[in-house]
């Protein structure tokens, strides 16, 4: 009755049906008095430490933290890249040597330009 994309189709509203109730479901429960709205200044206390927060709870991190993250990144995908790629290495032949050689140039040139901003100082 139902070909593959039925079932597909089918699928997808469900999901999409499934995401909506989940979302308004909260939103009548409160509407309709079933979940209770009880505010206390108490629910909004610390709990995970139990110490109130010295100085102001909003810290100002520093960037370079962010570029160490996309380098991190980088190399991390470049292994999921290269790793399958040094598996089937001799059944892919040259061309894919060549591939592979221009996307480490590509990550070295990136490498060596943060090298030379001094993005990778920590100071």
């Amino acid at each position: 009755m139902l070909t593959g994309f039925g079932y597909v189709g089918l699928f997808l509203i469900i999901a999409v049906l499934f995401t909506v109730l989940m979302v308004f479901i909260p939103v009548i429960l409160r509407s309709v008095k079933i979940v209770p709205r009880n505010p206390n200044p108490t629910k909004y206390n610390n709990f995970e430490c139990g110490m109130e927060p010295i100085g102001k709870p909003w810290v100002q991190f520093n960037f370079r933290y962010y570029f160490y993250a996309l380098l991190f990144l980088a190399l991390d995908v470049l292994v999921v890249f290269i790793y399958p790629w040094a598996v089937a290495f001799r059944q892919l032949g040259i061309f894919s040597f060549a591939v592979i050689l221009v996307v480490v140039a590509i990550l070295a040139v990136g490498y060596i330009y943060a090298w030379k901003k001094k993005v990778l100082e920590w100071k």
